[in-house]
């Protein structure tokens, strides 16, 4: 890694975009590629340092305050900067609950002594962060949720449980979402919290996916004390900074990902070229491969078009959800094309279409996901009927 320890900016007469690219060349190698067949896995801690050099050169914190180790950039060069992200083979962030989700409502509701705390650990990646929000009786329902936070002499008592916490066994810290009363209560005595993964009390599971990672967690809350200081904005403000996150997460969370899409798409494509045999399986899917390629393009603009909005002052709402209902749907059937395609190579295939299907089942398990969290394709579809169209509820 030959990234200064000294945070960098794009030099003077030279775009983001260019800096970025040339910055993810020099330093994007090996085991980090995400187009390479690996027999060894990349490491934790190579991830880390990854992200860590990203930072220090100007590829993270983009928008945020230099005060908090950020770079004080707008959202125009955080675009420019993430089209290179999803063209380039990188790996996803360890740390993206806490650049994307965590950061922005730590911005928009905490403390300057909580900001100065927080922030620059995130982006140091000092302090992983994961988020729990999702309860065995309340994932799409998040209102319904009945993790406990009582108010104590000795700080917050929290007693519940989380599921589908992704990361949370590498985790320092923790976006909480509890309520202070009851789950009839709905929407109302929703409290956030940064909690502290190694607080006494907090256990952590760890849950094997069909792809055979433990990325997926439990987390039990068993008389949790949070600290006073770790409660983020006020006890009823939970419910509103939660729709704030799930917002971003909706329509901002990994800007990069259309540009991933369409890199995925050119490798398959590419890979399949230089073997006949693969182009033949290839070709029958010609059409739908073409079709996907403009979805690509819509959900460009989609994204591009919301940049613009928040450029101008507005705001997201209800609007986040059409980006994630039309890139999780579209992605998933990429995915079963691509998985279809790459299963019927030949066996003990080399170079590009080793690559290529290493790639391509890689997708397809994690895809299989994407119209689950962060709201199902059912909830995208009931916020867009009832929040935007404003139709009324069938009888």
């Amino acid at each position: 890694m030959t990234a200064s320890s000294a945070l960098q900016t794009a030099p003077s007469g030279r775009s983001h975009a260019a800096h970025a690219r040339d910055w993810l060349a020099e330093n994007l190698k090996g085991r980090l590629r995400i187009d390479r067949a690996h027999e060894i896995p990349v490491t934790l801690q190579e991830l880390v340092d990854f992200e860590v050099g990203m930072h220090a050169a100007g590829l993270a914190g983009i928008t945020w305050p230099r005060a908090y180790a950020g770079h004080g950039l707008t959202l125009r060069e955080h675009l420019e900067i993430n089209r290179e992200i999803g063209l380039a083979p990188v790996p996803n962030s360890v740390n993206s609950i806490g650049k994307e989700l965590a950061g922005p409502i730590i911005l928009a509701i905490c403390n300057e002594t909580q900001k100065a705390e927080y922030l620059p650990a995130i982006l140091k990646m000092q302090a992983i962060w994961c988020q729990g929000f999702s309860e065995p009786g309340a994932g799409s329902d998040l209102a319904g949720l009945r993790t406990r936070a009582e108010r104590t002499a000795d700080g917050w008592r929290i007693n519940g449980q989380k599921i589908w916490t992704s990361g949370a066994s590498k985790s320092q810290r923790c976006l909480l979402l509890a309520r202070t009363g009851t789950a009839e209560d709905r929407h109302k005595g929703l409290v956030l919290f940064a909690v502290r993964m190694d607080t006494p009390g907090l256990e952590v599971r760890e849950i094997r996916s069909i792809d055979g990672h433990r990325h997926f967690c439990e987390v039990f809350f068993n008389d949790v004390i949070v600290d006073e200081a770790d409660m983020l904005g006020a006890p009823d403000e939970g419910w509103a900074a939660a729709t704030r996150v799930l917002s971003i997460e909706r329509a901002t969370n990994r800007m990069y990902r259309s540009w991933r899409f369409q890199s995925e798409l050119e490798h398959l494509i590419d890979a399949c070229r230089t073997d006949a045999r693969a182009m033949a399986l290839l070709t029958p899917y010609s059409r739908q491969l073409a079709q996907i390629r403009v979805e690509v393009e819509l959900l460009k603009g989609h994204v591009e078009t919301l940049v613009e909005t928040l450029l101008s002052g507005g705001q997201i709402g209800p609007r986040g959800s059409f980006p994630k209902l039309y890139w999780s749907e579209s992605h998933q059937r990429f995915a079963q094309i691509g998985w279809e395609i790459v299963s019927r190579f030949p066996p003990g295939v080399d170079g590009p279409l080793r690559d290529i299907r290493a790639r391509m089942e890689a997708v397809y398990f994690a895809s299989r996901a994407e119209t689950i969290y962060a709201g199902t394709t059912e909830i995208q579809l009931d916020i867009i009927a009832g929040r935007i169209l404003k139709l009324q509820k069938a009888a």
